[in-house]
């Protein structure tokens, strides 16, 4: 695991805050732009006079071809769209060079979550830990080592 798991929202920082809830609208909006035409088209297919008469006066089963190209074309572009973005964090993700990762010792790791070098080789012979964090995220207490 290469990221930090942040379950307190108040720790996150605002630019991470903003970005979840852009992509949260992001997503929403396509979610509603796919499920009205199809709602659309169902009540059409489904003998809804209202629907019926929309469908003639929009131009009928012509604008439906029509309205269905232009709904694939979106389709496509939002797909290559998605594939684009994840060979993006796929290719950033990867280190350049092979020397690129860093060896941490006992001791940075030790002063890096302020406990101490005993408790650390403890944990290790552990089976299992409850890690205790205080509200600004940092270890408080250690147990089950």
């Amino acid at each position: 695991m290469k990221e930090y798991i942040i379950n307190a929202p108040q720790l996150q920082s605002l630019r991470k805050r903003i970005g979840a809830l852009f992509a949260w609208v992001v997503c929403w909006v396509m979610w509603i732009y796919l499920l009205i035409p199809l709602v659309t088209l169902s009540s059409w297919v489904l003998g809804d006079k209202k629907m019926i008469n929309e469908m003639r006066w929009f131009g009928g089963y012509k604008s439906l071809l029509e309205l269905m190209q232009i709904y694939c074309v979106t389709l496509l572009v939002m797909l290559i769209l998605w594939l684009c973005w994840i060979s993006y964090r796929t290719l950033r993700s990867k280190p350049i060079l092979p020397s690129a990762h860093k060896i941490v010792d006992d001791a940075a790791l030790c002063a890096f979550y302020q406990v101490k070098a005993d408790e650390l080789q403890q944990c290790r012979n552990a089976a299992m830990i409850t890690v205790y964090f205080d509200d600004h995220g940092h270890i408080v207490h250690l147990d089950g080592c």
